[in-house]
């Protein structure tokens, strides 16, 4: 297992993913953030409440989440680049048990998807910090506060930086893995949002654990509004990101016990 760690270390560092996945981190932490910021949410079209109340500062950093499918795209590129570029064959050749293969390419995007996690939330931190001091703006909740909150955003990248993984490896088709992942992201869940009882579900659905655990509920609860539903019930925090673990873990159970059996063609 160390071996093969090591390989998968070897191979990320060997490709240009980690200088995209460091640069996407600092762009959308440290530039988006304080752009936002700068100009002030209340300036936005339609306006937002301000840096100042606890609604417009949780909604700020809570747009972050929509960040995910950076992360997730990674992780769906790190497995399915192998079986487009023909390289998961001499891979399997080499470490014939694919569970194992799997489980040491989820242990090590773990790790990257921390680190992007801790970047993009440090930036948007200083960000966020020094636009406030700029403007003279006093935040609507405590330092504490905000970076509690950021460190929940991070664990949420990490945990779909595992997402992707576990998805690459159930569909290994990269072009249809990154439509599936991305679409239903940005498409799947809003539409199933609109569809009355079936929205009841949205607390379970992977973008109402990422709700939970950025506590970003902004599109939910205007949905909600337009559609006349109540508020949202969302999970607890701890409760989305195992949940968001667990689609993760069960993308990869299902890749090892089905597709990943199949010959490497």
């Amino acid at each position: 297992m160390n071996l093969l760690i090591k390989a998968e270390v070897r191979r990320l560092l060997a490709t240009r993913m980690w200088g995209g996945l460091l640069l996407a981190a600092v762009l959308l932490g440290g530039g988006m953030i304080g752009a936002m910021a700068l100009v002030g949410p209340e300036n936005f079209d339609p306006p937002m409440p301000g840096l100042d109340t606890e609604t417009g500062l949780r909604s700020i950093l809570g747009i972050l989440g929509i960040t995910a499918f950076v992360p997730a795209a990674a992780g769906t590129l790190a497995v399915t680049s192998e079986y487009r570029h023909r390289t998961a064959a001499v891979t399997f050749l080499f470490a014939p048990r694919r569970g194992q293969v799997l489980v040491a390419k989820l242990a090590t995007y773990a790790v990257v998807g921390l680190a992007y996690g801790l970047i993009l939330g440090g930036t948007a931190a200083v960000a966020l910090f020094t636009a406030a001091a700029a403007r003279g703006v006093s935040l609507g909740l405590p330092a504490a506060t905000v970076l509690a909150l950021l460190a929940r955003i991070s664990v949420a990248m990490m945990v779909y930086l595992l997402v992707g993984v576990g998805m690459g490896a159930l569909i290994r088709n990269q072009i249809a893995a990154l439509c599936i992942v991305i679409g239903y992201l940005y498409l799947g869940e809003p539409v199933l949002m609109m569809i009355p009882g079936v929205n009841a579900l949205y607390p379970i659905l992977p973008g109402g654990a990422t709700a939970a655990l950025t506590d970003f509920t902004y599109l939910a609860d205007a949905m909600s509004e337009q559609l006349g539903n109540g508020a949202v019930g969302l999970l607890p925090p701890a409760a989305g990101a195992l949940l968001l673990t667990a689609y993760a873990l069960t993308a990869s159970a299902i890749a090892v016990i089905v597709p990943m059996r199949r010959d490497i063609t």
